[in-house]
C-alpha cells in the first residue's frame, strides 16, 4: 500500500539539525585543545628555567655583624654573588660627605639618605656603576681617589666618603641595596622570599 508519505533515511552528508554540533566541530574542537596542552607542556618548562635557581634564593638575604666593624674601618661581603661594602664612617669622612654641596653633584643624594638615617654606616653595592667592575676602597686609612672614597682603576671612576659618584664616567653612585637593622649591631640585606 504506497502512501504519500515517504520515510527519509538520514544520510551520513546531510547536516545536522539546526544548532546541534557536526563531527567536524567536534575534532576541531578537540584539535585545537591538544594542541593548547601541548603547547603549555613546552613553555611551562622553559619559563619555570628563567625562575632563580637555589643558591641564588639562599643569597636572598646576608645578616651583616656590626660589632666587629670599629670606626674608619670597612669589611666585603658578598651578596648575590656580587661584592657588597660596608663601613663605619669616621666623624671626619661624616663632615667631609655632609659639606658637599648636593646641587653640584652628578646622582645628587645626601649622605643621610645613602645611610638610611644611621650616618656612620654606609652600605653600597661593591660595583661601579659604569660597567660593573669593583672599585677599591679605603684601605687601613689610606683612602683611594681624590674624594677620600672609593676609585675604580678600570676607567678612573672616583667615588667620596659616601660612595658618590664625583670624576669619571660613571653615570650614578654606588648603588646602596635594600637593607634592615635588625638590632643595633646587625643588619639585614635584600628582602626575605
Amino acid at each position: 500500500m504506497a502512501s504519500g508519505n515517504t520515510l527519509e533515511i538520514p544520510s551520513q552528508h546531510q547536516a545536522p539539525p539546526e544548532g546541534e554540533p557536526r563531527r567536524r566541530d567536534f575534532l576541531s574542537i578537540a584539535a585545537v585543545s591538544a594542541a593548547g596542552v601541548g603547547a603549555i607542556a613546552i613553555v611551562v618548562p622553559l619559563v619555570n628555567q628563567m625562575n632563580p635557581s637555589a643558591d641564588v634564593l639562599a643569597q636572598a638575604t646576608t645578616e651583616v655583624d656590626l660589632s666587629k666593624i670599629e670606626a674608619g674601618q670597612g669589611v666585603t661581603v658578598f651578596f648575590r654573588k656580587q661584592p657588597l661594602f660596608v663601613r663605619n664612617l669616621t666623624p671626619v669622612e661624616i663632615a667631609a660627605a655632609d659639606k658637599v654641596d648636593v646641587k653640584t653633584l652628578r646622582d645628587p643624594e645626601t649622605l643621610a639618605q645613602r645611610t638610611r638615617g644611621q650616618k656612620n654606616w654606609l652600605v653600597t653595592m661593591g660595583v661601579c656603576t659604569h660597567l660593573g667592575c669593583v672599585p677599591q676602597g679605603i684601605v687601613s686609612g689610606e683612602s683611594r681617589g681624590e674624594f677620600g672614597g672609593y676609585f675604580c682603576p678600570c676607567h678612573g671612576s672616583q667615588y667620596d666618603t659616601a660612595a658618590r659618584i664625583r670624576k669619571g664616567p660613571a653615570p650614578k653612585n654606588l648603588m646602596v641595596p635594600d637593607y634592615t637593622f635588625t638590632s643595633a649591631t646587625t643588619i639585614s640585606v635584600g628582602t626575605k622570599a
